[in-house]
C-alpha cells in the first residue's frame, strides 16, 4: 500500500528518536503531539514505533509510619496468589513468601526499565544491560515455585475423596486433563506469571496513587470517608455488593485512573496496512496509544491537572473500553482480561483502608509539600513511596 506516513520529528542516525523520549516517554510524546498532531511517527532504534488491615492496625496502635506502596503491593499479591494457587504470601515470617515477593518485584522493575536490545535487535545476543539474564533468573525461580505447587496439587487430586481447593489452578488442571482443550502445564505457568506480575503491579500502583491524591487533597478524603460512614458505618467491613452504593468511591477510582493510568502507553501492533485520518499505518508497525495524554487533554477534561472525582458523578463513563476518554485497561479484543478482578480488588481494598482508619502524612510533610512526581516503568508508579500514619478512627 502506497500512502502518506504520519509526520514526526527528524530521527538521528541509528538511534532514531530515542533520546527525545527521555525517562518520561508518556510526557515527551504528549509534548511532541502538540507539534506533529495526535498521530505521529517515531523511529526508535531499528523499529518503527507508532492481610492488609491487620498489619495496618498494628501500625495504627503504635502510631508507626506505613509504607502504603509496600503494604498494598503485598496485599494485592497475596490476594491474587490465594485466588490462583491457594497459597499465603502475607506471612512476614515465611522465607518462601519473602523470596516470592522479592522476585515478583524484581521482574516488575526489570520489565519497566528501558532495554536497548528491544530497539536494536543486533544487541539481543550481547544483552548489554543484563536484562535478559536477570529476567531469566527471576522467571526460573517463579516457575520452580509453580512446579512445586502444581506437582503437589496433582498428587493431592489423586487421593480418593480429596477436597478440592476450587481455585484457578484446579480449574486449569481440569482443562489440562480434557484432551479437547489446548491447555498444558506450560500454558498454566505462563498465565500465572502474567497474572501475578501485571495484576499485582497495576492494582498496587492505582491504589497507592489514589491514597496519595486523597492525602494531597484532604477535602476529597473527608468526602469519601463521609460516604463510607453513611452507607457502611465506620470500621465495618465492606462487601462487594456495597460498592454499587458508593458513587463517590467509584468516582474517586475513575479519577485516579484518568490522572494516573496504570499503563500510560498502551502498546499494539498493526496486523495489516491501515488508513487512519489520512495517514498510512504500515503492517507490523508498533503503535503506542498515549492513555496518559488522553486523561490530561484539556479539550476532553476541564482542569485536567486537578484531582476532581466529582467530575464523574452522574457521568455515564466506564472503564470497559467503550469510552475513549478513559482507557486504563485498553479496549477492544485486547482489553485487559483482569479488569473485573482488578476493579473489585481496588474498590474493596481502598474502601477498607479508608473506612477503618483516619490518615495523616508523616511529620514534616504537608499536602502542599508532597512529592507527586511519577516514575515511568512497567506501570506509572510514584517517584517516592507514599508514607502515612494510620490513626484509630474517632467514633462519634
Amino acid at each position: 500500500m502506497v500512502g502518506v506516513l504520519p509526520p514526526g520529528p527528524r530521527p538521528f542516525p541509528v538511534i532514531g528518536n530515542l533520546l527525545e523520549l527521555g525517562d518520561q516517554p508518556h510526557q515527551s510524546l504528549t509534548k511532541l503531539a502538540k507539534t506533529y498532531g495526535p498521530i505521529m511517527r517515531l523511529k526508535l532504534g531499528s523499529m518503527t514505533t507508532m492481610g492488609l488491615l491487620a498489619h495496618v492496625r498494628k501500625c495504627s496502635e503504635s502510631g508507626a509510619l506505613v509504607n502504603l506502596g509496600e503494604v498494598i503491593f503485598t496485599a494485592s499479591l497475596n490476594l491474587l496468589a490465594n485466588a490462583m494457587l491457594s497459597i499465603d504470601l502475607a506471612d512476614p515470617t515465611s522465607e518462601t513468601a519473602k523470596k516470592f515477593k522479592a522476585v515478583v518485584w524484581q521482574i516488575m522493575v526489570a520489565e519497566g526499565t528501558p532495554n536497548m536490545a528491544d530497539y536494536f535487535p543486533m544487541l539481543k545476543k550481547i544483552d548489554p544491560q543484563g536484562a535478559k539474564r536477570s529476567n531469566t533468573d527471576c522467571i526460573t525461580h517463579m516457575f520452580d515455585v509453580f512446579d512445586r505447587v502444581i506437582d503437589k496439587r496433582l498428587q493431592d487430586r489423586k487421593v480418593p475423596g480429596a477436597v478440592r481447593k476450587n481455585d484457578l489452578l484446579d480449574v486449569l488442571l481440569d482443562l489440562s486433563e480434557d484432551d479437547s482443550k489446548d491447555t498444558s502445564i506450560f500454558h498454566i505457568k505462563h498465565l500465572f506469571l502474567d497474572l501475578l506480575v501485571a495484576g499485582t503491579e497495576a492494582t498496587a500502583s492505582t491504589m497507592e496513587w489514589a491514597m496519595a491524591e486523597l492525602l494531597h487533597c484532604p477535602e476529597k478524603l473527608v468526602k469519601v470517608q463521609a460516604e463510607l460512614e453513611l452507607v457502611i458505618g465506620r470500621d465495618n467491613p465492606i462487601k462487594e455488593s456495597d460498592v454499587a452504593r458508593l458513587p463517590y468511591l467509584q468516582a474517586m477510582v475513575k479519577e485516579t485512573y484518568r490522572m494516573h493510568p496504570p499503563l500510560p502507553l498502551v502498546p499494539r501492533m498493526a496486523g495489516a496496512n491501515v488508513q487512519v485520518s489520512g495517514y498510512t499505518i504500515p503492517e507490523g508497525a508498533q503503535i503506542l496509544v498515549n492513555v496518559w495524554a488522553i486523561g490530561k487533554d484539556p479539550t476532553l477534561w476541564k482542569n485536567p491537572d486537578k484531582f476532581i472525582p466529582e467530575r464523574f458523578l452522574g457521568l455515564d463513563i466506564d472503564v470497559k473500553g467503550q469510552n475513549f476518554e478513559l482507557l486504563p485497561f485498553g479496549g477492544g479484543r485486547r482489553i485487559c482480561p483482569a479488569l473485573p478482578l482488578a476493579s473489585r480488588m481496588i474498590h474493596l481494598m481502598l474502601g477498607s483502608l479508608l473506612n477503618s482508619f483516619d490518615w495523616k502524612l508523616e511529620d514534616g510533610i504537608s499536602p502542599d509539600t508532597m512529592d507527586m512526581g511519577e516514575n515511568y516503568g512497567l506501570t506509572l508508579r510514584r517517584a517516592q513511596s507514599l508514607l502515612a500514619v494510620p490513626l484509630p478512627i474517632k467514633k462519634q
